[in-house]
């Protein structure tokens, strides 16, 4: 890897541990591409795991057209969720430790195989989930206002910062995925719903997309870890004093609170 790239990771790997924003790369270097971007991913979170951080798990995220559009983007991007994100369900957040954050309502997968792609299909998926659960990610940008194209948010872990895990989970053929609904609740008022089938049509379809990505670099879905597929609506801003909840219906509920 170029020193310029291990350059660009060690200022975004500082800028998440302190909390500052950074002008977006791509304002700076027309010359990054997509491929750039993972590679300076991948070289943060080698900083992080020098910290002694364990990555538990990986996200996909604009799955939808909505983050997509939201964010003017056309294609999935990708990042690692470590030890340090965890948040139980009905935990709290301090606010004072991101920039901009932003909640998204997402159904999470727990592999009990590895996924090693390239030619991972959406019946591997399914084979290798051991359960779901419904499960929040706080997103929060690095880089400047969310000024944000799809290399900068790669380069960024895909704008990953905490993820809230509910505590109930169902197998597979306890729930349809597909048509699952999901009703998210900001301080009590309904301001988004969705559908499993918002992510890339099915959430599977999602995680078989990051199998056969990351295959490109080496990197496998591993048993024990959660993957998430991707968000079922628009991302919602949040501050102190707000709440959170999303309901997935037979899925179960997840929440959080923000001070």
């Amino acid at each position: 890897m170029t020193t310029k790239l291990t350059d660009y990771a060690k200022e975004l790997f500082q800028a998440e541990e302190k909390m500052t924003e950074v002008k977006a790369l791509t304002d700076r270097d027309d010359t990054l591409t997509v491929e750039d971007a993972y590679n300076i991913q991948l070289e943060t979170v080698k900083l992080k795991e020098n910290q002694g951080k364990k990555v538990i798990g990986k996200k996909v995220g604009l799955t939808s057209k909505a983050m997509q559009e939201m964010l003017e983007v056309d294609e999935p991007d990708y990042g690692h969720l470590f030890d340090d994100m965890y948040v139980d369900h009905a935990g709290i957040i301090d606010t004072k430790t991101m920039i901009a954050p932003r909640v998204e309502a997402e159904i999470g997968f727990m592999l009990n195989k590895d996924l090693v792609g390239p030619n991972i299909t959406f019946l591997d998926v399914i084979m290798a989930t051991d359960y779901v659960v419904p499960t929040l990610e706080i997103i929060d940008s690095r880089i400047a206002d969310w000024k944000i194209k799809l290399i900068d948010t790669v380069a960024d872990n895909g704008s990953s910062a905490k993820v809230v895990i509910g505590d109930k989970k169902k197998t597979l053929d306890e729930v349809n995925l597909r048509t699952n609904g999901m009703t998210l609740i900001k301080n009590n008022d309904i301001i988004a719903t969705g559908a499993g089938s918002a992510a890339l049509g099915h959430p599977a379809e999602a995680i078989a997309w990051l199998a056969n990505k990351l295959s490109d670099f080496g990197i496998t879905l591993k048993k024990g870890e959660l993957i998430l597929p991707g968000a079922l609506s628009g991302a919602v801003s949040v501050e102190a004093g707000d709440g959170i909840e999303a309901d997935f219906g037979e899925l179960g509920k997840v929440s959080v609170s923000f001070k």
